[in-house]
């Protein structure tokens, strides 16, 4: 019996394929449009409104989306040497502190004020996330939210991101020790500045008069 050629696919089949998987995407994207313009004309664009369900499942993909599938893959090239945990425990409390309190629980002024939420980096949906992951976000940001990219396209910058990480993955067991030490670091308004300086006056036996302003707010 003669050898018959299997029938390949029908001249354009691919194309028919990629097209409906495009058409299909659109609708995809049409109906989440729908459904974010919905909540916007009817809860309006205060901030304080929690995120609906759909923002919340696109603000999640696009954290994932943000990260490029070698970089997501990429360990972590930095040793976390007590050098390289200090210097990133006090980079975190200078620059990072401010949103997601100095134990990464986000609960801050600002963090509970952000759209979205600033999130609890303590918990699975942050620690659950590859170290690459965790470089791509600190390094790049995410658009549409208030993570801002912190990378400066240097190879110290690289080290710094990737020395946040290990923070990151400390988060959980932070001592209070640890804690203590990142509130001296964190940034202060004129106003406590003034104030600390008067109680330390004020403890020394000097001219300095209690403090009149409330205390530097505690991140634990």
């Amino acid at each position: 019996m003669p050898f018959r050629k299997s029938a390949g696919p029908p001249p354009g089949g691919g194309w028919k394929a990629t097209l409906r998987a495009f058409a299909i995407l659109v609708v995809v994207l049409v109906v989440l449009g729908a459904a974010v313009a919905d909540s916007i004309v009817s809860r309006g664009l205060s901030a304080h409104d929690e995120p609906s369900r759909v923002e919340a499942w696109l603000a999640r993909a696009m954290r994932r989306w943000a990260s490029p599938r070698a970089t997501r893959e990429r360990p972590n090239p930095v040793q976390p040497t007590p050098e390289v945990m200090a210097q990133a425990l006090e980079h975190f409390a200078d620059h990072c502190a401010t949103c997601h309190a100095n134990n990464g629980s986000g609960d801050t002024a600002i963090g509970r004020g952000l759209y979205p939420r600033v999130p609890d980096m303590r918990a699975a949906a942050t620690q659950g996330l590859t170290d690459g992951e965790l470089f791509s976000i600190i390094e790049h940001g995410i658009r549409l939210t208030g993570m801002p990219g912190w990378g400066n396209g240097t190879a110290d910058g690289e080290r710094e991101s990737w020395g946040l990480v290990h923070v990151v993955r400390r988060l959980p067991t932070l001592t209070d020790e640890e804690i203590d030490r990142m509130e001296a670091l964190n940034p202060r308004t004129p106003a406590q500045f003034r104030d600390e300086e008067e109680t330390r006056r004020f403890l020394e036996g000097g001219s300095g008069t209690a403090p009149t302003h409330p205390p530097h707010e505690r991140q634990h």
